[in-house]
């Protein structure tokens, strides 16, 4: 794979367009706004991890030195570079959609969010919990930013209402997996001098918080169908996604180490993919 390519890591920037898209889907709204809004998602998510793995480039040099940076197949100048334009183009795409809406709003949550992704790389991912809540928010965000376009575009804010409690999910589940992956990578951060969740309260608590979360998620996600924003096919898919993520609460309270951890981690994100398929499949 192109390293440009890699250091983007594709997959988690798919996951954030398919937020979007899901949200597209959900609120029948193909238009070029969102098409330029999913672009600008991709983007800033890309650029996103990017500077991320440079700020990262100390701890990935003990935990993933496989990874471009601390490999050596892009240097900290170009990952920087690449990052910063990364983020002027999605913000561009994000005054395109404003301009097509008539509306600042979708610039304004695309610029910040650049913002918040870079001072959480440079900072914020080294407090305990603070992080975890960024990266988890900004996940949520992706569909809240989608339902904000279709919302502005078709003039009906009960899409951002439905935005709003996908969001929510969204949220939920990306703070267990956050929290699960700096269990994995305790080693490193304690090297670098990092406050991260797992460090100041231990694996074991991390993993109760972990397991908690996920719980909180299953029992909620019959309100999405009990509240008619999905049909009777979301709760069949559903149960395949609560199946995944028990298992995961099964696998983190009984095991914190590293390796278990990072299997953990892919469950919740597999248990992620099935609950958008399941809001895909919901919404027909």
């Amino acid at each position: 794979m192109n390293v440009y390519l890699e250091i983007i890591r594709p997959g988690n920037a798919v996951m954030a367009v398919i937020a979007v898209i899901l949200m597209g889907i959900i609120g029948q709204n193909y238009n070029l706004p969102l098409i330029l809004g999913t672009l600008a998602v991709f983007l800033a998510t890309g650029g996103g991890n990017v500077i991320n793995d440079y700020f990262d480039h100390k701890i990935d040099a003990i935990n993933k030195p496989k990874r471009p940076i601390p490999s050596g197949r892009i240097s900290l100048k170009n990952a920087y570079i690449y990052a910063s334009l990364l983020f002027g183009v999605a913000v561009i795409f994000g005054i395109l959609s404003s301009y097509l809406l008539d509306n600042y709003i979708p610039t304004l949550i695309v610029a910040l969010s650049s913002l918040l992704m870079y001072y959480y790389g440079k900072t914020l991912k080294k407090i305990a919990l603070i992080g975890n809540i960024v990266v988890s928010f900004l996940t949520g965000l992706c569909f809240i930013f989608a339902g904000v376009i279709i919302g502005l575009d078709t003039s009906s804010f009960g899409i951002i209402y439905t935005s709003l409690y996908l969001g929510f999910f969204a949220i939920l589940m990306t703070m267990a997996r956050e929290i699960t992956k700096d269990m994995e990578d305790i080693e490193g951060d304690k090297l670098e001098g990092a406050k991260t969740f797992p460090i100041i309260y231990g694996n074991k608590v991390s993993s109760i918080v972990t397991g908690f979360l996920m719980v909180i998620a299953i029992v909620l996600s019959p309100i999405l169908y009990l509240n008619g924003i999905f049909n009777i096919y979301f709760l069949i898919v559903l149960l395949l996604a609560i199946a995944t993520f028990l298992y995961g609460v099964y696998k983190i309270l009984k095991d914190q180490r590293p390796e278990n951890c990072k299997n953990v981690s892919k469950l919740i994100k597999i248990g992620m993919m099935i609950i958008f398929i399941s809001f895909a499949i919901g919404s027909f």
